[in-house]
């Protein structure tokens, strides 16, 4: 590996990682409203909030995906490094994917977890331009009291490749995040086009 590839990180590692951490697990309990990660590292091509993810995210045991537009080596690298997880070419084998907004038309082979193991799915952290600015979405299901108006800026044809890969319990949770911010899809939530 590289040295010059090498680039910071968090400045304090644990406490920023549990901040990270903290952040996804908020923005899983409450889909659709935004979370915001201060004091994030750097990283060329990924956005703070990506890249934070990934830092409190990811480790050894956690095979990462990259989809075409992440696959540099200075992402790799610092991955690698920082990180430690394995990065793998198959899909099938993920437990987190690196996605774009222009990967979310084909969700095949990411793995969506069984009955009985519903939490061994695939995590896909998409990196988007912003959080708004699409067509504005109802969501419904637990963790929003009623419902959350969400326009992200996606293709309109992903809601229905993500239908087709949710069975609940089985099925994909997503993050979705735009410079600092992140919001949370899990699972759990349902989408629908009526107005609030």
């Amino acid at each position: 590996m590289s040295a010059p590839l090498l680039q910071p990180a968090f400045t304090d590692p644990v406490l920023d990682a549990q901040r990270g951490f903290r952040a996804a697990l908020k923005a899983l309990a409450g889909p659709g409203l935004t979370q915001t990660l201060h004091a994030t590292p750097t990283l060329e091509g990924l956005a703070p909030a990506t890249y934070a993810l990934c830092l409190a995210l990811l480790d050894v045991d956690t095979p990462l995906w990259l989809a075409p537009s992440f696959d540099t080596p200075l992402i790799r690298a610092n991955l690698a490094f920082h990180c430690g997880c394995p990065l793998t070419a198959n899909r099938e084998t993920a437990r987190f994917a690196l996605l774009a907004a222009e990967d979310l038309l084909d969700l095949s082979g990411f793995e969506h977890g069984n009955d009985r193991y519903p939490d061994q799915s695939c995590t896909l952290l998409v990196q988007l331009p912003d959080l708004r600015g699409g067509a504005g979405l109802v969501w419904k299901g637990p963790g929003i009291e009623t419902a959350h108006a969400v326009a992200l800026p996606v293709a309109e044809g992903f809601w229905s490749e993500r239908e087709r890969r949710n069975e609940f319990p089985r099925g994909l949770d997503l993050f979705f995040t735009a410079g600092q911010d992140l919001i949370g899809l899990p699972r759990s939530t349902r989408i629908t086009q009526e107005r609030i």
